[in-house]
């Protein structure tokens, strides 16, 4: 075990309906839970929400694939009520946010992975403190990437046992610097902490473990919980035991699938462990078992083959293989009836709702929730249900921009980029458009998304800010993953730190108090030295700027600065002997 100075830094895209829920202001963060209509049914059911990375529909036996093996994830598909038009986001971290507020994620503040618009604003209400205010025990275990400092981190967002791995996934910049998804280090509730195995089985362990120890310790009765196990895998790199991919080189699929398909076989094996010890625990009845995955297929499909299960487009398009994923409900014991299809257009922002009513929980009423509660198409498939309009858009840049990769979504239409229009009832792999044939559906679905533009821009041009000082997260280390920048590359790997990539950008961070701050400029972590190969460096946060020369083969240089609280701009810059400037790729940042 690992314990020390380290802190968590080592630890784009929309969806709505047109019919938005605008509820009331009310002050006070008790009063925004207002009371619920739900009648009580007994027992309150414990809720796993097991959320994949990079795994697409067709990434699964059970959706068509004939070369990936995936049988528990194939018996959970029979056995649940599955929505089979279902949409997220094109990428990670805008449908994380999404999914935990029940809000689009542009009105969060996440468009993008990456640049400080990965990043989800604090005033935001997760399903971990809806959960955790209506008495559940609430568990985060794997890939968080909405933020690694504080107040941004999964501790700070309603999560009361956290272990996750840093940034967007193992082995980028604010990941535990050299972790290979083998015996990594991870953040276990703020702290470093080494583990044994590989990524996937660590995090299902803690989550088992989590769920073992879910007991009220005066009663001794088991107190609800949500687990929320947002795996890393199957992201890139692609990396995993050759037990797991051997079969797949053998069956002649190229080496990075392989290993991409032994990622999903590893994943699948630990759902089963996972479902065999909710049985064994006694569990298994009174468990909502809800299986997802963030976005379309990175690997499963593209130029050279695979299989995506007919659908246009793999991660980051704004057609439907890019943000159309599984979702399969498992609710058993009369509770759910499992082997049948949801056919409507549904998506993650409609997880809160639903799960605020199963739970009877008291969702947040002094906001726009932009989701619906699903739980009468749920229990009834065949229920009458009002047609919606949902949006989807990639905004991968520091600001978004309108119509940029696109699409406006109903049951039987995609009006994508403003200019195509696809009809799915008879065109499944959106290949003819059809604009010209249904002028008046593309004015309609234009005219709705002009509406939902304007509805999300309040925020476009605010930055969600990292706290410096503050006791719970200091020192702080900052790194270049959050850069802003508008034309510069940001180092978001750390492939791309040992590489001297050249760039800069700046932090946007909020000085929680007024003291003394010693701040240093580094190009490795904290007890990884490197020279920082410079021989000028400079500061500026806020109005104050501050240079110094740098010591031949010095592996980091300090400024001891007066700071009053507010909001900055800090921005760092190290000059080598040729002139050229790039940023300081950490920033650790001590309160005195």
């Amino acid at each position: 075990m690992i314990r020390g100075r380290y802190r968590p830094w080592q630890v784009a895209t929309v969806i709505m309906s047109t019919t938005c829920v605008f509820l009331p202001c009310r002050p006070g963060l008790t009063d925004q839970f207002a009371t619920t209509s739900v009648k009580s049914t007994g027992k309150r059911p414990n809720v796993i929400l097991i959320m994949t990375d990079d795994q697409g529909y067709g990434d699964l036996a059970c959706h068509g694939n004939t070369i990936l093996k995936t049988p528990a994830l194939d018996r959970l598909h029979a056995e649940s009520v599955r929505l089979t038009n279902y949409h997220v986001d094109p990428t990670c971290s805008p449908t994380r946010s999404a999914l935990l507020t029940g809000r689009y994620s542009t009105r969060t503040g996440v468009w993008h992975t990456i640049m400080g618009r990965s990043m989800m604003h604090t005033d935001e209400v997760t399903l971990a403190e809806v959960f955790a205010a209506g008495g559940y025990r609430t568990g985060c275990f794997g890939k968080w990437h909405l933020g690694d400092n504080y107040p941004l981190r999964p501790q700070d967002q309603g999560f009361q046992d956290v272990l996750v791995c840093g940034g967007g996934g193992v082995g980028q910049t604010p990941d535990f610097f050299g972790n290979d998804y083998f015996d990594d280090t991870y953040w276990h509730n703020g702290q470093v902490v080494k583990q044994t195995g590989y990524c996937t089985d660590v995090f299902f362990d803690a989550a088992l473990k989590f769920i073992a120890d879910s007991k009220q310790p005066t009663a001794g009765k088991r107190q609800p919980f949500f687990c929320y196990i947002p795996t890393n895998a199957a992201h890139g790199p692609f990396l995993v035991a050759d037990k797991y991919k051997q079969p797949y080189l053998k069956a002649g699929v190229p080496a990075s699938r392989a290993a991409f398909y032994g990622m999903i076989t590893n994943i699948d094996e630990n759902v089963a462990r996972l479902r065999k010890q909710l049985a064994a625990n006694g569990l298994a009845d009174n468990t909502l078992l809800i299986f997802t995955t963030d976005n379309g297929t990175a690997a499963g499909a593209g130029r050279n083959g695979g299989f995506n299960a007919g659908l246009r487009g793999t991660k980051g398009s704004e057609f439907d293989g890019g943000h159309r994923v599984p979702c399969f409900w498992y609710w058993p014991k009369g509770h759910m009836t499992g082997g049948r299809d949801v056919k409507q257009v549904t998506a993650h922002i409609d997880m809160l709702p639903t799960l605020s009513e199963i739970c009877q929980l008291k969702p947040p009423t002094d906001r726009t929730i932009d989701g619906t509660n699903l739980l009468p198409l749920l229990n009834n498939p065949s229920a009458d249900w009002p047609e919606r309009t949902l949006f989807v858009h990639s905004q991968r840049i520091e600001f978004p921009r309108k119509l940029r990769k696109c699409a406006v979504m109903t049951n039987r239409w995609r009006l994508v980029n403003g200019e195509q229009l696809f009809d799915l009832n008879i065109d499944y792999r959106q290949q003819n458009n059809v604009a010209e044939n249904h002028p008046q559906v593309v004015k309609q679905l234009a005219q709705a998304y002009d509406t939902w533009w304007t509805s999300i821009g309040t925020r476009f041009n605010d930055y969600v800010r990292i706290g410096l000082g503050h006791k719970s997260d200091n020192p702080t280390l900052l790194t270049c993953h959050d850069w802003h920048t508008n034309n510069q590359p940001v180092p978001w790997h750390q492939n791309h730190i040992r590489n001297g990539l050249k760039a800069n950008g700046f932090w946007a961070v909020t000085v929680t108090r007024a003291a003394t701050y010693r701040i240093t400029l580094r190009t490795r972590p904290p007890g990884r030295d490197h020279p920082l190969d410079a021989t000028t460096a400079r500061i500026t946060i806020g109005d104050i700027t501050r240079e110094q020369p740098v010591p031949p083969n010095a592996t980091s240089v300090s400024f001891t600065i007066k700071l009053k609280p507010g909001n900055r701009r800090l921005q760092t810059t190290l000059q080598d002997k040729t002139g050229k400037p790039r940023g300081a790729y950490f920033v650790q940042i001590e309160a005195l």
